[in-house]
């Protein structure tokens, strides 16, 4: 049975994301589990990544190593940039949550909107898209603003108010190509999103699970 080590910095991503893993890949899996959320909570107050978290990050993905994973997946993209500095200390792949996702968003259009819950994400967020544009040969416009209502109803558990707030941010997003849905807690709602929005609308789990499925094939070959 193939194994994947998941990190997780929120709970209703722990909630959901290991049986949409298992959906996509089309196979069971031995899946280990680790929640962090120091490492959302503390950016989020502090407004910084810190050294101290990259070094709590390393020590989590050095955790998940030690199950004897075949791939490690970091479920929050807030961590996206100490993803890329911990993988050539890591023995096996590290995938970060919004790999795909930035990939695929530069692709489909100049003028991206990024949508967050979280503010610390923001960063992060708009570096990878620029990053996945430099390597695609495209220029692309990003403008990006976070929901903090959103971010502190999902804290209290409160998803009825955190999907709302979400959605009617969406309905005023205009002349964009694009809308990233930076959390994967906002991922349930890409759908509806999109029929908003009335334009694409991408969000990270399930382009993530597909990146996982490729790689898993790979491992096996």
């Amino acid at each position: 049975m193939k194994k994947v080590a998941i990190i997780y910095t929120v709970r209703p991503v722990l909630e959901t994301f290991p049986e949409l893993l298992e959906e996509v890949v089309g196979e069971k899996l031995k899946i280990f589990n680790l929640l962090d959320d120091f490492l959302a909570s503390d950016p989020g107050e502090t407004g910084i990544f810190s050294k101290e978290n990259h070094n709590r990050l390393f020590n989590d993905c050095k955790s998940c190593e030690l199950t004897g994973a075949d791939i490690i997946v970091v479920t929050c993209s807030t961590l996206t940039p100490a993803v890329q500095l911990i993988r050539p200390f890591i023995k096996v792949p590290i995938v970060a949550i919004d790999d795909a996702m930035t990939e695929k968003a530069v692709r489909i259009g100049s003028r991206i909107k990024v949508i967050a819950t979280a503010a610390s994400t923001i960063k992060p967020t708009v570096a990878k898209l620029q990053q996945e544009a430099s390597l695609a040969g495209v220029q692309v416009s990003i403008d990006a603003e976070d929901n903090e209502a959103a971010y502190t109803a999902m804290k209290r558990k409160d998803l009825t108010t955190h999907d709302r707030l979400v959605l009617e941010q969406i309905t005023k997003v205009k002349d964009y190509d694009c809308i990233v849905l930076a959390q994967a807690s906002m991922g349930h709602l890409r759908a509806e999103a999109e029929k908003l929005a009335n334009i694409p609308v991408l969000a990270s789990p399930r382009l993530c699970c597909e990146q996982v499925k490729q790689l898993l094939a790979k491992e096996t070959v």
